[in-house]
């Protein structure tokens, strides 16, 4: 049995706060191979996930609150917000679906989070993530800017 308790959420997110990309995941699938990937992700506010979608391979991908604040966005083809949902297990808004084919990405809105993520699987680093054209790269210095526009056109702020 694997158990997630505060002290395996702590010592995860401990981890995070020092990693230079400031998230980390922590798998509980074995292996890459494995057609179901569970994981948890352990963010900082100054990380940033470059918007993405899993197709060709399709693949589905659950997202569920453990601790924190995250914000989840669906963007459309233009790089339009087409949804969102604030996460907090606190307000009782627990997790979401992300179908295959739509782009998404997290934004971590307290220090701290950790979300609990299942995924369809075999994981392949070739052809697991589509990036989006419209948003900067990972390492792009603008990367966190765009963070912050997504963050102010649906008026959220980060809790330090």
């Amino acid at each position: 049995m694997i158990k997630i308790d505060g002290e395996f959420i702590e010592s995860v997110s401990l981890k995070a706060k020092t990693a230079p990309r400031r998230r980390i995941n922590y798998n509980f699938h074995p292996f890459p191979e494995d057609t179901l990937q569970r994981m948890l992700n352990a963010m900082e506010p100054e990380t940033y996930i470059q918007p993405h979608k899993h197709e060709i391979p399709d693949k589905t991908e659950v997202f569920f609150c453990l601790r924190g604040k995250l914000l989840v966005v669906e963007f459309d083809e233009n790089g339009n917000i087409a949804d969102y949902i604030l996460l907090d297990s606190n307000s009782q808004n627990y997790g979401c679906e992300i179908a295959p084919r739509i782009y998404h990405s997290i934004i971590c809105l307290e220090s701290g989070s950790v979300a609990y993520e299942v995924k369809d699987g075999p994981y392949n680093p070739q052809d697991d993530k589509h990036f989006a054209p419209w948003a900067p790269s990972e390492n792009d210095p603008k990367a966190y800017e765009f963070n912050e526009k997504v963050l102010q056109q649906l008026n959220i702020s980060i809790k330090p």
